[in-house]
């Protein structure tokens, strides 16, 4: 499987369980169906979520859930600054203004990529 596709499986799952109510259809659109920009961004944070792990030697391991989330949403704001000149506030806010589904949702994503190696 693909960087980019762990990356969104591991976030559809993560808004699936975390997000309250019923989530906005493009924050669970099947990889096949994301926008090539998208598809690009998960790879690339995807990429540097192993790099990380990689030059921790494992020892990304001992990270908390908050910093292994925050990790995985500031490297989403990089590529959102990368994809878009003039980014939606959403796509770039800062760690403590994103929901709680949202955070939730990074930690798992950093969670899942370790456990795919």
């Amino acid at each position: 499987m693909s960087d980019g596709r762990i990356f969104r499986e591991a976030w559809i799952a993560g808004v699936t369980k975390h997000y309250p109510g019923e989530p906005k259809p493009g924050y669970v659109t099947p990889w096949d169906e994301t926008p090539q920009w998208e598809r690009e961004a998960a790879a690339a944070v995807c990429g540097q979520v192993r790099a990380f792990i990689e030059v921790s030697e494992g020892h990304a391991s001992r990270l908390s859930r908050e910093q292994k989330g925050r990790f995985v949403a500031l490297c989403w704001t990089a590529q959102m600054f990368r994809h878009f000149e003039d980014p939606k506030p959403g796509y770039v806010a800062d760690w403590a203004d994103l929901p709680t589904w949202q955070r939730e949702t990074d930690s798992d994503i950093f969670e899942r990529i370790e456990q795919t190696g």
